[in-house]
């Protein structure tokens, strides 16, 4: 009996033991629990250039429509639609032959003008002579005189005859009013048209440059003007006052922009104010009536706090907050307020401040309140990098 006791004792004495130790490793391993990794940054307030994407459309930097100036039949076409015309290049050739036909009466009665006007002018030189010697009267001498200056009044009649039937001669061939590409040709050769018709022949756009014009809401125009006055935001410089434009696909135009100017008038209907602004088009890539977004530089802001959108969470009530780590690795969690989203950043209005731990990854796993295992996740991006680096030296060195 006696070793049947102390056998006992024993048993009792190694279940107590074991069940330390099962404590012991739970305890472990709910400090473990309590105590997970995340991964934070460390807040920096820092001068940055705040911009705004405007949507817009491209316009053409200058619409021609091509009409006739003269009636008569379209002989022939003389362009490739589609293709860059120059100014002054011979578009349409309207039958000419009546009008050449004035154009040699005209002259004909300039001619016939100018011969009275010589033989006026020998009479009254005549006239002046015999007029010194009395052989005429005063009287006729002015007589002859007025008919000389009747002569001129009908030279100078019958030579802008001429001319504007030179004129309508000249339009009747059609040419570009300005560079540019031309479009689709609205008739073809044997149609008739007629001086100042309604329906232009064709559409001649200027392309490079070419305009977009950007809409922006009266309100954020205010806002904008209010930051300046304050001081919240400073005046950018001419290098960062370009212009980015992006196309419907995403991607960004290689070629900056600059603002010409700002309507002084707001829209009643849609309550925006248009701002124009030009672009080279060299390629052509840009085309009338595109949907863009330009990409417009507000101003400088100093010590302006930027932090990831994923460090960021929102409550049903849209409330925004951050989760950030205490000195004592504890998390605490702040509420904020975004002022705006700059890429794939929110612009913090307040609630951060510089030198601030926030938690960008492993959120899902905590609470505030409990303690943490911080890994910063900007060192940890670098050192990524280097072994790379030297692996690629030693290759070299190899």
């Amino acid at each position: 009996m006696r070793s049947g006791l102390i056998l006992s004792l024993l048993a009792g004495a190694l279940a107590l033991q074991l069940a330390g130790c099962s404590d012991a490793d739970q305890a472990g391993q709910q400090q473990q629990q309590q105590a997970p990794q995340v991964g934070f940054i460390t807040v920096k307030a820092k001068s940055t250039t705040l911009s705004r994407e405007l949507p817009g459309r491209t316009t053409a930097h200058q619409i021609a429509e091509v009409r006739p100036q003269v009636s008569g039949v379209i002989e022939k076409r003389l362009f490739e639609e589609g293709q860059k015309v120059e100014a002054g290049q011979p578009l349409y050739k309207i039958d000419s032959r009546t009008y050449q036909a004035t154009v040699a009466s005209a002259r004909a009665e300039l001619a016939r003008a100018q011969a009275t006007l010589n033989s006026n002018t020998l009479r009254v030189e005549r006239f002046k002579t015999l007029l010194e010697r009395r052989s005429v009267s005063q009287q006729e001498y002015d007589e002859a005189k007025a008919a000389l200056d009747e002569n001129k009044a009908a030279v100078a009649a019958a030579r802008a005859n001429l001319q504007s039937a030179q004129i309508n001669l000249d339009y009747a061939t059609i040419e570009a009013p300005i560079s540019g590409r031309i479009g689709r040709s609205t008739v073809t050769a044997g149609a008739l048209v007629t001086a100042n018709q309604a329906n232009a022949l064709a559409t001649i756009r200027q392309l490079d440059p070419i305009y977009v014009d950007l809409t922006q809401s009266s309100i954020e125009l205010r806002r904008l003007r209010q930051a300046m006055e304050a001081g919240e935001l400073q005046q950018v410089s001419d290098d960062e006052a370009r212009i980015t434009l992006i196309l419907e696909d995403g991607s960004e135009y290689s070629k900056p922009g600059a603002l010409q100017f700002s309507e002084y008038a707001v829209d009643e209907s849609t309550g925006s104010v248009t701002l124009r602004a030009l672009f080279p088009n060299p390629d052509g890539d840009l085309l009338p009536g595109m949907f863009v977004r330009g990409r417009l530089p507000e101003g400088q802001r100093e010590d302006a706090i930027l932090v990831p959108q994923k460090g960021i969470t929102r409550d049903p009530t849209g409330q925004a907050s951050a989760m950030l780590i205490a000195d004592d690795n504890t998390v605490k969690k702040v509420n904020v307020v975004t002022e705006r989203a700059v890429g794939s950043q929110w612009l913090i209005a307040s609630g951060l401040q510089d030198g601030d731990r926030l938690i960008v990854d492993g959120l899902q796993k905590i609470q505030p309140g409990i303690p943490v295992s911080p890994v910063d996740t900007e060192q940890q991006a670098q050192p990524s990098q280097a072994p790379a680096a030297q692996g690629g030296d030693q290759g070299a060195a190899q």
